[in-house]
């Protein structure tokens, strides 16, 4: 991968995988020779398939936004995943599905990202001041987090299939094990911390409001679909411009993005690409 030194050129150059302190990325450069420092979107990936930084690239590499385009690693998951496999994740959400899994996994994450991002600028020498955050179902979940946390600028964001409400993936988790999980006092505020509906006002606080697009598959778990509407629903109702929050329903998405096993980077899906044509609109035209 080449990157031009020259002040006011941002040249097209091969994807960059590494880590940046210590998370795992897959960065894709402007398909395009930008005019001065290109804007970025940071991306976090699914725990369904696609379920690595890379494998997310391949699937939602959002080539007509002319902007980078880096995709940070879940924690336990691509290169940070133990022996080479999605087990330890597995073994997380069966032992608690909030505490052990969900809470801490969408925590690091956030909370890892400024250093993270810090190093990568450095690195790649984008434009932070023209950023968009991305997430699918868990990735989402970082990507509002770092929205109603408001303490990194955002010019954009969109997600896909993500989890709006956490007690929603613990019900999911449920199902799966066919026992209830055992709620008490931390997990319940945990969950509260996990439920973006109830934290709308947060992200429609910021002192700019974010236009947000999410995308909804119309073959999705019915409790994601019923909270991305309510989600919507909730932000229309507090932004200034209400169409600055749209929801894209796709006909014929489930929740995953690409085929398993979804850890290495595979040829994209014509629904993937569907919903790659949608979110690569969204970004070009708020990213301007």
């Amino acid at each position: 991968m080449e990157i031009d030194s020259a002040p006011g050129r941002t040249v097209v150059g091969e994807p960059v995988t590494g880590t940046a302190a210590g998370v795992p990325f897959t960065a894709l450069p402007p398909s395009a020779e930008v005019s001065g420092p290109a804007p970025v979107v940071i991306a976090w990936h699914m725990i369904d398939a696609p379920r690595s930084d890379a494998a997310f690239a391949a699937a939602l590499p959002l080539a007509g936004v002319p902007a980078w385009r880096v995709y940070l690693g879940m924690p336990l998951c691509g290169a940070r995943m133990v022996d080479g496999g999605m087990d330890a994740v597995i073994e997380r959400a069966r032992r608690d599905a909030m505490l052990a899994y969900l809470d801490p996994f969408v925590r690091q994450a956030a909370l890892e990202f400024p250093a993270a991002l810090a190093v990568l600028r450095e690195r790649f020498g984008f434009d932070t001041s023209r950023m968009a955050v991305a997430g699918g179902s868990l990735g989402g979940a970082v990507a509002l987090t770092i929205l109603a946390t408001r303490e990194i600028p955002v010019r954009a964001a969109a997600l896909v299939n993500p989890a709006v409400r956490a007690r929603s993936v613990v019900g999911l988790v449920e199902g799966m094990l066919e026992q209830p999980y055992p709620w008490n006092d931390e997990a319940d505020k945990a969950a509260d911390q996990l439920d973006f509906v109830a934290r709308s006002g947060e992200i429609s606080a910021r002192e700019t409001q974010v236009p947000l697009l999410v995308v909804s598959g119309e073959d999705d778990f019915p409790s994601f679909r019923e909270d991305a509407g309510e989600l919507v629903s909730a932000l229309r109702g507090q932004y200034a411009t209400p169409d600055d929050v749209r929801l894209d329903r796709i006909a014929g998405l489930a929740h995953p993005l690409a085929e398993e096993p979804g850890i290495a980077p595979a040829p994209q899906l014509p629904i993937a690409k569907v919903v790659d044509d949608a979110v690569t609109a969204w970004l070009e035209r708020h990213l301007r």
